[in-house]
């Protein structure tokens, strides 16, 4: 116990940049008598109204419905996002989850340093062996993995169906293989329904930076809808705030990502494609209450509801009847195996 005592007071010494959030109820350290759960936020931390904010949420419900106390710390630079999830580790968390691909690097030392302690890692980088062969993950790890560009694939189709342009535009934050699935889905998508449409694309960087740069998501953005774009797709973290910007700017229409980001430019924002963040970490903090933790890959794709669009009161003026029924159409037609969603720029339409 001394010995855990040093090196938490250590790690707490070294890293003041770590921001712990502890939630009311919570004690922020374990005990044997509950179920203790630590989750490290990705780049642009909480308040990105997006990816980080969805993990968020998981851990509230799972605190609501599952009496999990949740600690949550927000890093600053990067190293200390491994000490974060060290500091969590050493603590006895019963899961500690890092919230971005990120991440991977880190739980894969960890999660052998700590085999007592489970790991999870939202968006996971899954690595494969010289024949092509994913590496399997240490048994207390599970990589929690979305079939981004399924979602991607509808609101492309749904751009092209509204857009009344034959040019829509895709804004990623990094230049990187995870938010290449977003563009590819969404030029799968877009090409599906309109093969002669243009599909303008742009990343903001090659640095983790390019998730929280709103001025470059801005400067992207208008480039695109001055070249006659009328409606952009954005996979960028907090830069694509700077894309609800520019669409505001020209009276035109942004796609938002992740979480349901209408409230970011009200009237000007078309859908946002959806992923389940929240019901990942939450599902992952169940299977440690009910004692069914496994590690290994999870996905989430449209069969599994763990990605989608949005659709409500906020955007139903935006989509007439006929293309709802014609994205439904398509739903049906990628869960059942009748179109294939290509998940890379090799394989996605040119």
């Amino acid at each position: 116990m001394r010995r855990t005592l040093l090196l938490i007071g250590a790690l707490l010494a070294a890293h003041l940049a770590l921001l712990t959030i502890t939630p009311a109820g919570a004690t922020g350290a374990a005990s044997a008598d509950g179920l203790d759960v630590g989750i490290v936020f990705d780049v642009g931390g909480r308040g990105d109204k997006s990816f980080n904010d969805g993990a968020y949420l998981g851990g509230v419900r799972a605190a609501r419905d599952l009496g999990a106390r949740i600690t949550y710390i927000e890093p600053g630079e990067g190293s200390d996002r491994e000490a974060g999830l060290r500091l969590l580790a050493a603590e006895g968390m019963d899961l500690v989850i890092g919230v971005g691909f990120i991440f991977t690097d880190d739980v894969n030392v960890l999660a052998r340093e700590y085999p007592t302690v489970r790991f999870a890692d939202v968006d996971y980088a899954v690595s494969f062996d010289s024949t092509g062969a994913p590496i399997p993950l240490a048994p207390n790890l599970k990589a929690l993995k979305f079939r981004e560009e399924e979602g991607s694939f509808l609101v492309g189709a749904l751009a092209a169906l509204v857009g009344k342009s034959k040019k829509v535009g895709f804004v990623g934050g990094m230049d990187i293989a995870l938010i290449h699935k977003f563009e590819a889905g969404y030029r799968a998508g877009v090409k599906h329904v309109c093969p002669d449409c243009q599909v303008l694309v742009g990343y903001a960087g090659v640095t983790p930076e390019a998730f929280r740069n709103p001025g470059r998501g801005k400067e992207m953005a208008l480039a695109m809808y001055n070249q006659g774009a009328n409606i952009i797709f954005h996979a960028s973290g907090s830069t694509g705030l700077g894309v609800f910007e520019a669409a505001r700017t020209t009276n035109k229409l942004a796609i938002g990502v992740d979480a349901d980001q209408y409230s970011e430019a009200p009237g000007f924002v078309l859908t946002s494609m959806v992923k389940g963040i929240d019901e990942s970490v939450y599902q992952a903090i169940k299977a440690v209450k009910e004692g069914r933790f496994t590690g290994g890959v999870q996905q989430f794709g449209l069969a599994e509801k763990g990605v989608g669009y949005v659709y409500d009161d906020n955007n139903r003026a935006l989509i007439p009847d006929d293309v709802r029924a014609r994205l439904d159409a398509l739903t049906q037609d990628i869960i059942a195996g009748r179109i294939t969603v290509p998940s890379t720029r090799e394989a996605a339409p040119k």
